[in-house]
């Protein structure tokens, strides 16, 4: 479908990949991006660096894990700026810490904004797409809701559950012309990252070329998308010999004396907890 002249809403816009694929968004021809996230400041810059670029952009800070609230503010914007024809779900947030030393709190951080918070957003603008028979929904998942990681056993179980929620809808919601897709990054280069105990042997990816990636992406009508020779390379070799893959990805893995620091607040690119 072409998005020229419509309405894109994207969460977790005010950084990372979300702010990356606001921006590229604005370079498509569409009338309208509408933008959420947490951080009213943060989410204001972004929307000039939009304006500028001739678009028009609508800020809404908003905590998604409070559906209430959620419910209220994405109808109101339906109402004041629908119809949404592209519905972009980027935020999110991790802990990276060894799941023995995790706490329940942590998990349920991550399960109300990764999960719920999409959960809530999609349904709300689902519903309206169907009345128009048009939209495209893309939910942001992760290499990790392909291959699980050490020290990110919540977070890769959330990014899991985004794949099977993407399925799920693509077949319910195709009858009514929504396309529905998951878009996995792999390590990007963002604020996030630069605070992580990193993974050895990869190589991070730019904002920039992970939303040149989505851009692209748009134009095809497939279930997911791999972004980047790393996600390629991880999943074929999860195909083909998953056990020397698990080998790797233990090896990889942060080293003991830095599991064992206190544990790390991780807000992947896009998030709304800015």
């Amino acid at each position: 479908m072409s998005f020229q002249g419509k309405t894109a809403l994207v969460t977790g816009a005010s950084r990372g990949i979300g702010r990356a694929i606001a921006l590229a968004l604005a370079q498509q021809g569409l009338h309208r991006i509408i933008l959420v996230a947490r951080n009213a400041q943060h989410l204001a810059e972004v929307a000039a660096e939009i304006t500028d670029l001739g678009v028009e952009a609508v800020s809404l800070p908003l905590d998604l894990t409070q559906p209430v609230v959620v419910n209220i503010v994405i109808a109101q914007a339906w109402q004041r700026h629908g119809p949404i024809h592209l519905l972009v779900n980027c935020a999110g947030i991790a802990h990276q810490v060894p799941f023995l030393e995790a706490h329940v709190s942590q998990a349920q951080e991550e399960i109300a904004l990764n999960l719920i918070g999409t959960y809530t957003v999609t349904r709300l603008i689902a519903k309206r797409m169907v009345s128009k028979e048009e939209g495209r929904i893309v939910n942001v998942s992760s290499l990790m809701g392909k291959l699980a990681a050490p020290t990110m056993a919540t977070y890769c179980a959330t990014k899991f559950a985004l794949l099977g929620f993407t399925q799920a809808l693509r077949s319910e919601l195709a009858a009514h012309n929504i396309q529905v897709m998951a878009f996995l990054p792999s390590l990007t280069d963002t604020d996030m990252t630069r605070d992580l105990r990193l993974f050895r042997w990869v190589i991070p990816m730019t904002p920039q070329k992970v939303a040149q990636a989505f851009v692209a992406s748009l134009d095809r009508n497939t279930a997911e998308i791999l972004v980047g020779w790393q996600s390629h390379l991880a999943v074929w070799c999860h195909r083909i010999a998953p056990g020397l893959l698990a080998w790797l990805i233990r090896l990889a893995a942060p080293g003991e004396e830095k599991q064992n620091a206190s544990p790390l607040v991780m807000r992947p690119a896009g998030t709304t907890h800015s």
